[in-house]
């Protein structure tokens, strides 16, 4: 598939079928993500895959900060990826620490890129995601055991879709472009 075609046709999937993705695929889906850029090469995004019923229950019991919307499309998913990143390493240089004036926030900017690709990298195969943003991250660091070092960056639900949700409008490339 195009690039283009699949930033364009890309869509945030809340239903989806009952039908398990294979491990591989999400294994490759991954394996994709990670050619992500990222500060200085250090990599930092980490994916959690939960595929247990169970454990995804409990995520969207427990750790969605009682938003009823990202429950129900959790416990519907056929998976669900936390992804996370290792914290203090993007916008640092060695022996320097940060040199950007944003901080750590770079982090973050790491992991929407990282993110993204995932996202487009899924759909290439034919599996829907939505990026969820409302969670309760210390929840669903007790929930999935995830190690000191890293933070929530955002909740990915996945699997295949069952219907492809229509386009949305988008304002025009003269409302969100300057030249100078």
């Amino acid at each position: 598939m195009e690039a283009v075609k699949m930033i364009k046709e890309r869509r945030s999937v809340r239903k989806f079928k009952d039908e398990k993705v294979d491990r591989e695929i999400m294994k490759d889906v991954i394996k994709t993500a990670t050619y992500s850029p990222t500060w200085a090469n250090f990599q930092i995004v980490r994916y959690t895959v939960i595929d247990d019923k169970e454990l995804m229950e409990r995520l969207a019991d427990e750790s969605m900060a009682d938003f009823p919307a990202n429950v129900k499309v959790t416990k519907r998913a056929a998976g669900v990826v936390v992804l996370s990143y290792v914290k203090g390493l993007s916008g640092t240089y060695p022996n320097k620490g940060y040199v950007t004036s944003k901080g750590d926030a770079w982090e973050m900017f790491d992991a929407g890129i990282a993110c993204q690709t995932f996202c487009l990298a899924a759909y290439e195969k034919g599996i829907g995601t939505v990026i969820m943003g409302i969670f309760d991250e210390d929840k669903v660091v007790k929930v999935i055991e995830l190690p000191e070092d890293e933070a929530v960056a955002a909740i990915i639900p996945y699997g295949y879709e069952i219907e492809h949700p229509q386009e949305r409008s988008r304002k025009g490339v003269d409302e969100v472009l300057r030249f100078k």
